[in-house]
Order: structure tokens, then sequence, then C-alpha cells
């Protein structure tokens, strides 16, 4: 493969795991830290993140996505500074990377779907069980933890997309160079 595509795999790598990381923290943070609370005769309600579990499921789901990519960026750099070689030494480190970077998208992606279906419910309610929505109360909660899910949607994306580069830096290690008769694969 080219210098300049191998260069720019690697940038886009790196970038969108420092993003993924960057959104994924700030999914956590902002969904972590809501709070609202409200009177109702003198009876004080607080609204906070635990009272709805696919909200705990984001929170989760995205601290350790943000954890892991932190993890995966010290290892890039360290790739990088040896000397600009490729990141993945062996077909075993890029199976390990391709199924760890698939089992973030796709947490990330049912937390996110969760998240989002939860607060719509919240926001609308469900009239045919005669549920209302809990956003016209608690506006500033619901708010932050629009954005903190925004944040989640957004890093379910970034994830997707490098898995995607993920299952690229694997399957050419496969590639005509190699011998890939030898080795089972195909293409």
């Amino acid at each position: 493969m080219g210098g300049n595509v191998e260069r720019k795999v690697k940038v886009a790598e790196v970038a969108l795991r420092a993003l993924l990381c960057a959104l994924g923290a700030l999914a956590a943070v902002l969904v972590a830290t809501d709070s609202q609370t409200r009177t109702f005769f003198s009876l004080q309600k607080k609204a906070k993140f635990t009272d709805m579990k696919a909200l705990v499921f984001l929170v989760v789901a995205n601290g350790v996505a943000a954890g892991y990519s932190l993890l995966q960026l010290a290892r890039c750099a360290v790739a990088m500074a040896r000397g600009g070689g490729r990141p993945l030494l062996s077909r075993a480190l890029a199976w390990s990377v391709f199924s760890c970077d698939q089992a973030v998208a796709y947490v990330e992606m049912a937390a996110a779907a969760a998240a989002l279906q939860a607060s719509v419910i919240s926001k609308r309610g469900q009239p045919e069980l005669q549920w209302t929505g809990v956003c016209d109360l608690y506006g500033a909660f619901c708010r932050r933890a629009g954005g903190g899910i925004a944040s989640g949607i957004a890093a379910g994306l970034a994830a997707a997309l490098l898995a995607s580069v993920s299952a690229f830096n694997l399957f050419r290690l496969y590639g005509a160079g190699t011998g890939a008769g030898k080795n089972g694969a195909s293409w």
C-alpha cells in the first residue's frame, strides 16, 4: 500500500479514536451530572439519571468507550513513535483490535438507541397508557440529558466509522502481497 494512503489511514484512525474518546466522555459527564429538583406541595422530588436505566446504560457505555479509545490512542502513539511503522504488528493484535472496535460500536449504538427511545417517551409520554411526559416538569434535566444523548449518538457514529477503519486495517493484512491463497482469505 502506498505511503500516502498508509498515512491517511493512520491519521483517520487517530482522529476517530480521539473523537470517540471526547464525545464518549462528554456524553457520560453530561448525563451523569444531570439532575433537577422540583417542589410539589412542599415535597421535593429530584430527577437524576439513575431514575432511567437507559441513561445509566448510556453513561456506562460511553465511559467504557472513552476509556477504551484512550488506551487505543496510546497504542497508536507508541506505534508511531517507534518509527512510524504500522500500528498493527501482527494479525492476532489486528483481530483483537477489530473485535473490540466492533463490540464498542455495537454497544455504543445500542446505548444510544435505548436512551433515545426512553427520551422520546419522557418527552411525549404514552397517551395510550395514560403516561404523561415528564419533560414539561423537568425541562432543564431533559435538555441536558438530550445534549448527552446527542453526544452519545455522535460517539456511536464515530465508533462505527472506527470499526470500518479497523476492519480495513485487519483485512489488508490478508491482501494479495501476503499470499492470500495460503492464508485462507480470497480477497
